[in-house]
């Protein structure tokens, strides 16, 4: 709890005065204002997260978290539960999803087991810092208990402070872990008082017999746990998961490192939800890459007032969404640093009719 309380005491808000020069000058880059769109609002955030008024993306890393759920004894998933410890190696040795996007936007991919079922991943690249083997069963017990969600948020926490320190500008979140739309689902149902039939989506392959199954979990599961939406602790330990505990870490670490932090689809949208009723403030660090096709994700993104970049109906996790947007936060910052204002080229202003000296 030591390392989490004093992330939390870390987190400020974006620097107003960074934010203020970059806007100042994308204004007066040699096009209309704002004719960029979004490209000229991530330049602008990005001074205020780092603080330069020129900021640049230099190394950058998504962070994949790792774990099972309990909650797979229901029928929530058509997908068995080993499939997250073989879809491990997968990652490592590049021939994966996110491997190959990562691969194309230059990001290290690090893979880390916070609750893989069984005993440790034996595979060289696998970061072990397994809290517990997968989470309980959401529908008949908590997920898991407040001490262990705070452990898995610490290890988040941990493994980003890692990768700034070896010198990553900014990070991706990705996520691995079969039944994780289930937990996720209860999350934002919890926060955003939805019921469950408003927030359950089809994830990987279900069918009717197993979305009804897995409305009917997500209805139990807040029926039996009763999650307090006013403490995101209590909302991640009762209905959570341990990989969307870690990513919750990596998040708050993110913006206590002051280094951005893109998220990619719904498991990752669910760790934003959480950390943001830990430390409201950490949403300013938050960039949402993409509108994923799982149908809660839209809710997910209005609750927390972050607009997507991309629109592709994706739905793999993994991270593959989040390493995309990369790209596109390179290509804001490259504007803000790299193009000419009208006065650096001396071109006139059609905006005001003149020669600016």
């Amino acid at each position: 709890m030591e390392l989490l309380d004093k992330t939390l005491q870390s987190i400020a808000g974006l620097n107003e005065s960074a934010m203020k020069e970059a806007r100042e000058r994308l204004d007066n880059l040699l096009k209309p204002p704002g004719s960029l769109g979004v490209l000229e609002e991530l330049a602008e955030q990005m001074a205020g997260i780092t603080g330069h008024t020129r900021p640049t993306v230099g190394g950058k890393s998504v962070i994949v978290m790792a774990g099972d759920h309990g909650v797979v004894e229901e029928g929530v998933s058509v997908a068995p539960q080993e499939i997250t410890r073989q879809m491990l190696p997968a990652f490592i040795r590049g021939f994966a999803g996110i491997s190959v996007l990562a691969r194309q936007a230059g990001a290290k991919v690090v893979v880390v087991d916070v609750g893989v079922a069984g005993g440790p991943v034996d595979m060289p690249g696998v970061v072990s810092r397994k809290v517990r083997p997968g989470t309980g069963n959401i529908t008949r017990e908590p997920a898991m208990t407040r001490e262990e969600a705070v452990q898995a948020v610490e290890v988040g926490i941990e493994m980003v402070m890692a990768e700034v320190g070896q010198g990553a500008t900014i990070i991706a979140t990705g996520d691995m872990g079969i039944g994780n739309t289930t937990p996720s689902s209860a999350i934002l149902a919890a926060f955003g008082n939805y019921s469950a039939e408003e927030v359950t989506g089809r994830g990987t392959l279900v069918n009717d017999d197993v979305m009804a199954k897995k409305t009917a979990a997500i209805a139990t599961a807040l029926q039996i746990n009763k999650p307090d939406s006013a403490d995101g602790l209590d909302v991640l330990a009762k209905v959570g998961g341990l990989e969307i505990a870690g990513l919750t870490g990596v998040i708050l670490g993110a913006a206590a490192s002051r280094v951005p932090v893109i998220i990619d689809g719904f498991i990752s949208t669910a760790a934003g939800v959480v950390a943001a009723a830990i430390k409201p403030e950490c949403k300013e660090y938050m960039i949402a890459s993409h509108l994923s096709a799982e149908s809660g994700h839209k809710l997910m993104l209005e609750y927390l007032g972050l607009k997507p970049m991309l629109h592709m109906d994706m739905r793999l996790g993994e991270g593959t969404g989040a390493v995309l947007g990369m790209n596109l936060v390179d290509a804001g910052c490259r504007i803000l640093n790299e193009m000419a204002t009208f006065a650096e080229a001396n071109v006139m202003d059609l905006e005001e009719d003149r020669i600016l000296k």
